[in-house]
């Protein structure tokens, strides 16, 4: 029987990249919905993961994507490893809600 995840083992990071930033900006008077980026445990659900960020952010969750990335193979001379394989979640707020910085929360 699997261990039920606590809304902090399911969020392990936020994803800081280009893209999500441009994602999660809100025009100012914009009808565009906020979306935020994750990096969440393999195992986690899309309801887990939308309920650990409704939990932590204190905010409503409209949707919720998630995306399985493998790990590369990476090579240093003739030995070969694998980078470990991860999950993303690009998480869809509802309108209105508050612009979220993730300084703030931790």
């Amino acid at each position: 029987m699997m261990k039920k995840l606590s809304v902090w083992e399911i969020l392990k990071a936020p994803v800081i990249t280009e893209k999500s930033t441009l994602l999660k900006e809100v025009e100012e008077g914009g009808e565009e919905n906020q979306v935020l980026t994750f990096r969440v445990d393999k195992r986690a659900t899309k309801e887990e993961i939308r309920r650990a960020v409704e939990e932590i952010f204190n905010v409503k969750v409209e949707k919720v994507h998630t995306i399985n990335y493998q790990g590369k193979l990476k090579r240093r001379g003739r030995l070969e490893g694998r980078r470990p394989s991860w999950k993303k979640a690009y998480v869809t707020l509802k309108k209105g809600e508050h612009v979220i910085d993730y300084s703030e929360v931790i």
